[in-house]
């Protein structure tokens, strides 16, 4: 049995509303990492979501940020971030997302991303389109560099990495109309999905980070691919770039460049 769009939708508003209810609240915040935290809230709604797999669909594969892999049948898997913005939540700043996906033999079939703070629900199916809160989006058709407004995100590891993102994102910010950095990389692919960002790219994130959102960017018409510019990019290192098609040759060469 396969979960429909609208379960998953009714299971981020649940995990979303505990986020908000939380929002003001002092939190308790551990450190997996330097720059990595994690706070009750992650683990609440975090539990929110996996009780109800669990008790819905018990066969079911689940990674999730905070639980890691939790093994299962080989053709039903769930991405999950309980919240991806975790420094913006523990910060006051109300920015952050619950992300849900759906893949159903190896490939992503559902997409949520719940902004709980705006009550803006980003979803998406495989084959039948992007939406915002039921309406239809699309990407932008932004097809100059200079113009564009793009988002990136850094490493966790930034202090210790070796690749930052630093020269990239210093690149990039001579040559387009700006960069952002929203700290939600579930939220950075929903705003390129809904035509608020001309394009988006990250590298070594996670696959929870970007499982629903690259699908409602593809599905409201945008390219999704690694750094050089493959459609194979749901897998290790997780480097990725997701644009209008417009753009997203620009986006590929950009990070190329010799």
């Amino acid at each position: 049995m396969a979960p429909s769009l609208e379960y998953v939708i009714d299971l981020a508003r649940k995990a979303g509303e505990i986020l908000r209810q939380g929002f003001t609240e002092p939190h308790q915040i551990e450190y997996k990492g330097i720059n990595d935290i994690v706070t009750e809230a992650d683990r609440q709604s975090e539990s929110c979501i996996l009780g109800q797999i669990r008790g819905d669909f018990p066969q079911h594969t689940i990674v999730s940020e905070e639980s890691g892999l939790l093994s299962g049948t080989d053709h039903d898997a769930w991405y999950i971030d309980p919240l991806d913005g975790t420094t913006n939540f523990a910060h006051g700043v109300p920015i952050y997302s619950v992300s849900i996906a759906y893949a159903r033999n190896g490939r992503l079939v559902l997409g949520v991303v719940y902004d709980p703070m705006q009550n803006e629900c980003f979803s998406a199916e495989l084959g039948k389109g992007a939406w915002l809160n039921g309406k239809p989006i699309r990407v932008s058709q932004e097809t100059d560099l200079n113009k564009s407004l793009l988002v990136t995100g850094f490493p966790a590891s930034i202090r210790t990495s070796r690749v930052t993102n630093l020269d990239h994102f210093a690149w990039f910010s001579l040559h387009s109309m700006a960069v952002r950095r929203l700290g939600s990389a579930a939220l950075d692919l929903v705003y390129v999905g809904a035509g608020r960002m001309d394009g988006y790219w990250e590298t070594s994130i996670h696959s929870w980070d970007i499982a629903a959102g690259t699908l409602i960017v593809q599905e409201a018409g945008g390219l999704v691919t690694n750094l050089e510019g493959d459609p194979d990019f749901f897998k290790p290192p997780y480097n990725l770039i997701a644009a209008t098609p417009g753009i997203h040759h620009f986006i590929v060469e950009g990070l190329n460049r010799k």
